[in-house]
This record gives C-alpha cells, structure tokens and sequence, in this order.
C-alpha cells in the first residue's frame, strides 16, 4: 500500500475493467445549453452536520474535530428523465481555518474510478499547503455508485463474488487460466443485469461531472474548484469542457489522455501497459544509480529482473522457508510498488532475496530459511479480490470501477480475441502486457451497462488555465498522457515533475507552492519548467 503522507491521504488504486455503448457525442458549444449548468439560486443548499460516529479519527483533538461537518445530497438517477428516481450523494466539509478569507469551496477526487474520496478532507493537511486550508472549505465526496453514495451492487453475498473470481489470476498464461478468466467477466456481466439495477445505465463520467456540477451550486459557488487524481482528471477534463464557463480553479494531478480513452479503450490500455515498463525500467535505473544503497544492485537489475520474470512464466520459485512466489503474485507486487516510490527499497530488497534463491550458491547462509513471509511484496495477492467470509455473508463491497469504465471506454473487439490481443501486448511490454489485456479488455465486450457518454471535444476554453501535474515515470499514467491533456484542453498549462509515482501532490514543496499560488490568487506557472520531489527513491547518497 502507498505509504507517503499524500498517497495515505489520495490512496492509489490500480486499474481494471470497462465497456460503452455508442451513445451520440456531446459538443462543446452544445453542451451547455443542452445540458443546463446549476444556478447557485435555484439550487436547494447542502445541509451540512454533525459528522456520524466513527467517521472521524478517534485521535483528531475535539477542538479540529469541530471543523468537519457531513451531508447526504439527493441528485436525479438520470438528470434527463427524474422518473427513475433519485441517489444520495455522501459529502465530508473540512472548514476553511479562516472563513473571514474563504475564497469558496475546494473538491476533491481521488481517481480510481470507484475510489471513496468522502474522508479525503480529514489528510487535506498532507496535500495542501495551509494557506490552501485557510482559505477554502475542502469538500470530499463519494461520487454516485460508490462507497456511502448509493453503492452499485453486482452481487448480492460475498460467496457470488467469490466464486465467480476464484479462479482468476493477475497473468492467465495456460488455456485454463485464460478460459476461466474470460468466463469469470462474462458471469459477471451477468450478475450486473440481474442486480445491479437502473444505475447500472447511469455511471459515466459525465454523469458524475452533472452531479459535481449540482454539488457546487449546492455549497453556494458560482464557479468550481476542483482537484482531481489519476481518474479524477477526466472528472476535471470532463467538467471543463461541459462547463467551461463554471470552472474557476481545476489541478489534474496524474493524467489520463481524455481523447483516447473515451474513444479506444483498447489502445489506451495498451499504452498503460507500456507506461508501466516504462516505469519498471525507471526503478531499475535508479537501484544502478543508488549502489549500495538499492539491495538489488549487485550484478545487472534488468538482467535479473527478466531472468526472475521469464522463471516465474515457466514455473513458481519454492521458497526454502517456505511458501512460494508466482507470476501473478510477482507481477501484481511489483505494479503496485511502482506506484509508490517509497515502496522501492523494500522491493529491491526482496527481488535481490528471490534471485539468490534462484543462486543459492552465491547467498549467505541466512538466505536459505527465506519463506513468504521475507518476499511479502511478491509473494501476495494473486487475483482480484479475495473474501475470508463466514457462509452468506452480505457482499458489503461495491463494483463502481467496472461500471464507470465499462461506461466511458470504448471497445469494438470481442471478447474471444483476447488472447492474440494478450499475445501481441505482452511481446511489446513483457511484465505488464497480458496482465493490463486480461483486465478492461477483457471485461468490457461483456458488460451490460449501457451509457451516456461524454466523448469531447475537449477544447473548450476556460477563463483559467487548467493545471496539469505528470510525472516522468508515473506507471498508471504515463507522463505522454499529461502532454497530451495539456494540449487537448483549450487552456492548460502542464507542470512536469521528474519523479517515479503515481501524482505528486504532497510529495513535492514546489509543486505544491505553485498549486497553492493558483487555487488561491489563479496564478499560473510559467510553462515549461520541470520540477523535483521532495525525496529520492533510494534516497540521498551520504
């Protein structure tokens, strides 16, 4: 899990399944008059209040505790037909430390799709300058389908869930994995259609943006101020572009490309799949560069690597303390640490443990009692999700991920062709390849959600330039999809961060600086500049 003061306020979720219709594409100059923008006036106020037990941490002083008030505010299911009723969307206000100065309120989104962004106020310390703190209330929410808002449920126990995916791995190699695999998501398009309900045709990224649209009105802003993470940028790139004349302040912190996404989903996953190689060679680059201070340096990193990776394709490494590492808990390992830098160290230290397994003969005594419990990293979770649940066990989780990208992304290929797509994926990005096929790609020809769209242009011109943050070596987005951002939107300015990671707010003083600067007196950053994080990955040598 991501362990810096920001990704313990943001978390870091990783990808993983889609599908769209083919609904009509919304203009920009259309999409204002069509889909009407709501007035501060006519829209009923938040009730905020006290927040309920146990929401809050039990070590926050009474005295802060004070600052943070909750609400539930009630949007149509459809914002065209209010005949099929209505959701409550669950919102947490940190208030502005200085009310006397508040500029308004600040929104927040942490990506995912399905990521619970309601307790996001309660680290907003460990995004945000305070000045940040002082002059906006910061207001996070779980958007519709997801956590306290009305949570989407393809499933009705946890033993549905579970033996739909017990048999699914992070990397189907055999043609039982990959037949089960595939059979997996048809069974649950299947359970959606049964349980999931009408949301299940409501869960687009544009239904989110008409809903976050009616929140501002709601906490009494004219204009938005938004920061979004990861997913949360094509919230804020969406909400720009149906809205332009509503935007005030947006900062996309890790960015996705809007264009490709919404219009092939199949390439802009095979393009993710290449950002995370890029990200693995940048961490073996940087365990060369570190020496002794990376565990897994001695020798040639890439050429170890590749030797444990094309082992574990092979067969799994029995460990001699034992238990064992596979390639799907190898490569699900491994992708998650890149995600956080911080993590590095500790990978380094057990790739380089697993390797002298392989060459005993060159490892310390010690080496020979290493078991599971040493490798933890990659000898983990090795599918999707696993329950340890008594018999018929309400199913407590929900399936917002699948049915927000199974909304937005578009796929044209069926499912069957996934195996020569998983082929083709993994000969161009060999660790992340056939892992990233087997996830949207696979899902998505067999989702049943059908949806309303938003699919550009993204040109639209706010007042403001929109803020752009990505890192040269962010494996979930790329830094390409920040450029890329940058130039579909009609106003942005892109802030390059030369640091390993998934989004940076936090983790770095300038970025910070220039991002407090904008949201409080609209100041943009000069273009061009590239900015450092506040720590290296294996450190600072002596």
């Amino acid at each position: 899990m991501l362990k810096t003061k920001r990704r313990a306020a943001v978390g870091a979720l990783t990808a993983a399944l889609a599908v769209v219709g083919l609904p009509a594409t919304v203009g920009t100059a259309a999409a204002e008059p069509a889909v009407r923008a709501a007035d501060v006036a006519a829209t009923t106020p938040i009730k905020w209040n006290a927040c309920p037990q146990g929401t809050l941490p039990p070590s926050l002083p009474p005295e802060q505790a004070k600052q943070y008030s909750c609400a539930y505010y009630r949007v149509p299911i459809d914002h065209d037909n209010a005949a099929l009723g209505t959701i409550d969307i669950a919102l947490l206000r940190r208030a502005a430390a200085k009310p006397d100065t508040k500029i308004g309120s600040l929104f927040l989104n942490p990506g995912g799709p399905g990521g619970s962004g309601y307790t996001m106020p309660v680290g907003a310390h460990n995004i945000f300058n305070a000045d940040v703190l002082d002059r906006f209330d910061i207001i996070g929410f779980d958007p519709r389908g997801v956590g306290r808002s009305n949570p989407l449920r393809c499933f009705t126990t946890a033993e549905d869930y579970d033996e739909v995916f017990a048999r699914q791995v992070n990397v189907p190699l055999s043609r039982t994995e990959i037949s089960d695999s595939l059979t997996a998501f048809r069974d649950y398009g299947d359970f959606c259609k049964r349980n999931a309900g009408t949301l299940l045709n409501h869960m687009s990224t544009k239904d989110v943006v008409r809903d976050l649209d009616v929140l501002r009105a709601a906490a009494g802003d004219a204009k938005l101020n938004f920061v979004g993470f990861s997913y949360g940028t094509l919230i804020g790139s969406t909400y720009a572009n149906m809205f332009p004349r509503n935007a005030r302040a947006l900062v996309l912190d890790g960015n996705v490309d809007p264009e490709l996404r919404t219009r092939d989903g199949l390439q802009y996953d095979r393009e993710r799949a290449r950002g995370f190689e890029t990200s693995l060679t940048g961490f073996l680059t940087e365990c060369t560069a570190a020496g002794p201070r990376c565990a897994f340096s001695p020798g040639q990193p890439r050429q170890k690597f590749d030797e444990l990776r094309d082992h574990l394709r092979k067969q799994p490494i029995t460990l001699p303390g034992g238990g064992s590492v596979t390639i799907h808990s190898f490569t699900g390992g491994v992708s998650r640490t890149l995600y956080n830098p911080a993590g590095f160290p500790s990978l380094a230290e057990q790739l380089q443990e697993l390797y002298e397994v392989l060459h005993p003969s060159s490892a310390p005594a010690a080496k020979s009692k290493v078991a599971a419990a040493d490798v933890s990293v990659l000898s983990g979770q090795t599918r999707f999700q696993r329950y340890d649940v008594e018999p018929d066990t309400p199913y407590t989780s929900d399936d917002s991920y699948f049915a927000v990208n199974c909304s937005d992304k578009l796929f044209r290929h069926r499912q069957e062709r996934l195996p020569a797509i998983a082929a083709q994926w993994e000969r161009e990005s060999p660790t992340f390849g056939r892992s990233q096929a087997f996830s949207d790609a696979a899902a998505c020809p067999v989702w049943p959600g059908k949806e309303d769209v938003y699919r550009g242009p993204w040109n639209a011109e706010t007042e403001n330039p929109v803020i752009v943050i990505g890192n040269y070596y962010d494996p979930a987005t790329q830094y390409e999809f920040s450029r890329r951002m940058a130039s579909q939107l009609g106003n942005a300015r892109l802030v390059s961060v030369d640091a390993h990671g998934h989004c940076i707010l936090g983790d770095s003083k300038p970025v910070d600086d220039l991002t407090a600067a904008y949201l409080i007196n609209l100041t943009a950053p000069a273009p061009g500049q590239v900015y450092k994080p506040d720590a290296a990955p294996f450190g600072s040598p002596a």
